[in-house]
């Protein structure tokens, strides 16, 4: 096969895939390039002689030596489709979406590599092609091997014994969820697939899941919403970082196709306002949504915000443009889970295809940051907006995967009242501007300048039905002119000199209303406290000071610590019962979740009297340690107001120590598909349910299960350690291939740990609700039983869904300390069934 065959069967006036490419002549590159065609399948390439030799294999690569994974020998493909990522648009051969799964070097199995070429032309010609591959992904050594039967191109990749192979191995686990759930391109028609096959797509008929999602669903609140920029003070370089203007306008998210629409980032639709681009949205064919923002540009390029307030049609020398920069759905399949630049060089091809005047793609410079604020300046830009290429898209968070250089000052603010006009000034005087600051509203200035005659007027009509007796805030402005209140309902925004030590703005000047804003997420914008950072929460005469609630816990995630507070104001009565009286080791990670931290024991000074702590003798310190003593609400705030993410109490409380409440089974898997962490859960219930004994479970909220059974103190620890390893031999005995009780991870590789050593006095686990410091911010979530199955993911219960569940569905463990359990009375029973119950 040549690149003839491959030229032959592409338009490149319709795709944008690679044409050519020559090679580094370094070391011999491979791709595995994932194929939403109108069947999924994975396409294996290694570069050689000039080309890339290409394999369509439908299961895709495997490390397990025993999956014998049918390829399909197709044309040669140029060297740059390595590097290749995008749509192959419908009508084409191969239509579809092609991501890169792996990507690396290879060479022969020859003792010299200077043979490597001569070796490998050898092996492609005898159908015997054996080669090691140095990918992410793809490690060791490989054959692929031509089928002496069936069709001329079927050949088996295999892998190889060796040290990188795996016995269970799936390449789909290798895959986002919602990549995974992509759609494969069945339009209807014949669809040549890789190998020459003819297959006939299944046709297409309406699903019910693929209507496009109620307009008051998907914008306001729903699923889709814009994602939100830090704000920095020092720009940087960087060569995983892209770097773009930002412009000066209204955000907004574009709905492509026949219900094209313009949606704002709280929820206002601005279809009607700017028709003109809504018209060339639905000159898009394919249903996409875009993140873009609409600003007026005059025919230099320049733009200013109050244009775009006032726009009603283009005139003179101002034109409606929509700058375009990131994609969150593409063809039915959310793409948020895919790394930036992947999701940009797909909005750039989508819009390649679809040219209109006024919708253009926001192109990015890679690793100048410096450059590009530097020309912000000589241009008088607004800023620069800085990425990280490889972040997710976090749909309404803020994060510092993306951040803000403002070449000018400029905030938010509240319209809370308006002065008297003086002079010759009409309507109003100046604005009386306020911020969000906890539960308050704190004031932060008046502005008086910036406005015009139109301004003053239309700012004045949109006021006067606001007016009100009260004041919104606390503070007491001093004014020579007598100020009339208003609803704070209207955002403005200002630019302004600096902020004065009394939290008020400097010299501030009026840049327009913020139509787009939602006056709940008005805060302090700046580059150390883009909300209100410290926060009083008030118990009765308890008063407990939180924090840094701005700073990022979950850098990924965007999630603060703020959020991570009131999550756990939002569930404390439900975590209370399990940490009262309870002598409490506080993990303490008061930089987040990539803090490695540090544990805290020994409680003694700069406590607010009202905290209760206990002497307890530790074991491990071999000493009285004077531990917090889980109480009430103020306390658990408290904590996490240290840095604790995860509240972790003793099983016992500090009145009877040597006596837990539980004995618990933790189940622990290892490398091992979860869903034998669930078989072994459901044998350890199984085994209690043969001793009669109510058993109750929840996520870890880390990787595997906690089974917990009520005891009430009646038993100390040794004897429910004893029971609880009697308990995880059973379950071992029953499932000796997936589980053990070896506590050295190195002598039970890819089991499922039967772990009972959490029964000892001082051990500690993570309370029923308790978050974890785990990716997305999961939650030890008590379950019930038929929850247990195959299709549980700890990843489904978070800080975002557990209140809601919790109200919604009948608390898992209503029942649980209902009765104490007789574990003696329970051995009985095993013993007249016959079980020998000595270890």
């Amino acid at each position: 096969m040549s690149l003839k065959e491959y030229e032959k069967k592409r338009d490149f006036s319709k795709t944008a895939e690679p044409k050519s490419g020559k090679s580094t002549g370094k070391a011999l590159t491979f791709v595995v390039q994932r194929h939403h065609a109108s069947h999924l399948h994975y396409d294996f390439r290694l570069e050689l002689d000039g080309t890339l030799k290409s394999w369509a294999v439908p299961k895709g690569p495997s490390l397990n030596p025993e999956d014998k994974r049918l390829a399909m020998m197709v044309e040669d493909h140029p060297i740059d489709y390595q590097n290749f990522e995008g749509i192959i648009p419908n009508g084409n051969y191969g239509a579809g979406v092609v991501l890169i799964w792996d990507h690396g070097t290879y060479e022969s199995l020859a003792d010299d590599r200077k043979d490597d070429i001569k070796t490998l032309r050898a092996g492609l010609k005898a159908g015997n092609l054996k080669f090691r591959l140095k990918g992410k992904i793809l490690k060791g050594e490989f054959a692929l091997v031509k089928l002496k039967t069936g069709e001329d191109n079927s050949w088996l990749l295999i892998k190889h014994k060796d040290d990188y192979a795996e016995k269970k191995f799936n390449s789909e686990d290798l895959v986002p969820e919602k990549i995974k759930a992509m759609k494969n391109n069945k339009d209807g028609k014949a669809t040549a697939l890789p190998g020459g096959k003819k297959v006939k797509a299944e046709k297409k008929t309406p699903d019910k899941n693929e209507v496009d999602e109620p307009v008051e669903e998907q914008h306001t609140g729903g699923a889709y919403r814009p994602m939100m920029a830090k704000l920095e003070s020092k720009i940087f370089d960087h060569e995983d970082w892209i770097y773009e203007r930002k412009l000066d306008g209204y955000r907004a998210l574009g709905y492509t196709g026949k219900n094209a629409k313009l949606i704002s980032r709280n929820g206002i639709d601005f279809s009607k306002d700017y028709k003109k681009v809504v018209d060339e949205l639905e000159e898009i064919t394919k249903d996409a949504i875009i993140d873009g923002e609409l600003v007026i540009e005059d025919d230099k390029g320049r733009s200013r915000f109050q244009d775009i307030q006032h726009y009603d049609g283009d005139k003179d020398n101002l034109t409606l443009k929509y700058y375009v920069f990131d994609l969150l759905k593409l063809n039915g399949h959310d793409i948020r889970d895919l790394e930036l630049i992947k999701r940009k060089k797909l909005l750039e091809t989508l819009i390649a295809q679809h040219p209109t005047p006024s919708i253009i793609y926001s192109k990015h410079v890679e690793g100048k940051g410096t450059d590009l604020f530097n020309k912000a300046k000589k241009e008088e830009w607004e800023g620069v907006i800085a990425k990280n290429g490889q972040s997710y898209y976090n749909s309404g968070k803020r994060s510092d995967s993306w951040l803000k250089f403002k070449y000018q000052n400029s905030q938010e603010a509240l319209i809370c009242g308006y002065t008297a006009p003086t002079g010759s000034r009409k309507h109003f005087g100046a604005l009386v501007l306020g911020i969000n600051q906890g539960d308050i509203i704190k004031y932060i200035g008046n502005c008086g300048t910036g406005f015009n005659e139109a301004s003053l007027k239309e700012l004045f009509s949109k006021m006067e039905p606001l007016e009100t007796d009260k004041r919104p805030f606390e503070e007491k402005p001093h004014q020579r002119s007598k100020i009339t209140w208003l609803k704070p309902e209207l955002v403005c925004e200002v630019w302004y000199t600096e902020w004065t030590g009394d939290g008020h703005l400097r010299h501030p000047v009026y840049k327009g209303l913020r139509m787009d804003k939602n006056k709940e997420n008005v805060v302090m914008e700046t580059p150390e406290k883009q909300m209100a950072d410290e926060e009083i929460i008030t118990y009765g005469r308890k008063k407990v000071r939180v924090s840094h609630l701005n700073k990022v816990f979950w850098k990924q995630e965007g999630i603060t610590k703020g959020e991570l507070v009131k999550y756990y104001q939002s569930m404390a009565d439900r975590i209370l019962p399990f940490l009262k009286d309870k002598p409490i080791s506080m993990k303490r990670q008061p930089n987040g979740v990539d803090d490695p931290g540090f544990f805290q024991k020994d409680n003694t000074a700069n406590l607010p009297d009202w905290i209760k702590t206990e002497k307890v003798y530790s074991e491990s310190n071999d000493k009285d340690i004077n531990y917090i003593v889980g109480t009430d609400e103020a306390t658990l705030i408290y904590m996490v107001n240290l840095g604790c993410i995860e509240i972790n109490p003793w099983l016992s409380s500090y009145k009877k120590p040597e006596n837990p409440e539980y004995v618990v089974i933790d189940i622990d898997p290892h490398d091992v598909p979860f869903s034998q962490a669930v078989e072994a859960a459901l044998k350890t219930k199984e085994v209690f349910d043969r001793m009669k004994l109510d058993v109750f479970i929840k996520t870890s909220g880390s990787k595997g299960l906690h089974i917990y059974c009520y005891l009430g103190a009646k038993y100390d620890y040794d004897f429910v350690k004893v029971f609880a390893e009697y308990v995880a031999h059973l379950v071992h005995d029953e499932l000796p291939d997936t589980t053990s009780i070896e506590r050295s991870p190195a002598k039970r590789p890819k089991k499922v740990y039967i772990d009972f050593l959490q029964n000892r006095r001082g051990q500690t686990i993570a309370c029923p609700y308790s978050v974890r410091p785990k990716p997305g911010a999961t939650v030890s979530a008590p379950l019930h039983w038929h929850e247990v199955n195959d299709d549980l993911k700890l990843s489904d219960y978070t800080i975002y869904n557990i209140k809601e569940r919790a109200d919604k569905i009948d608390d898992p463990w209503k029942g649980l300390h209902k009765t104490k359990a007789d574990l003696k009375k329970a051995l009985k029973l095993l013993k007249q069934e016959g079980v020998n119950i000595e270890l």
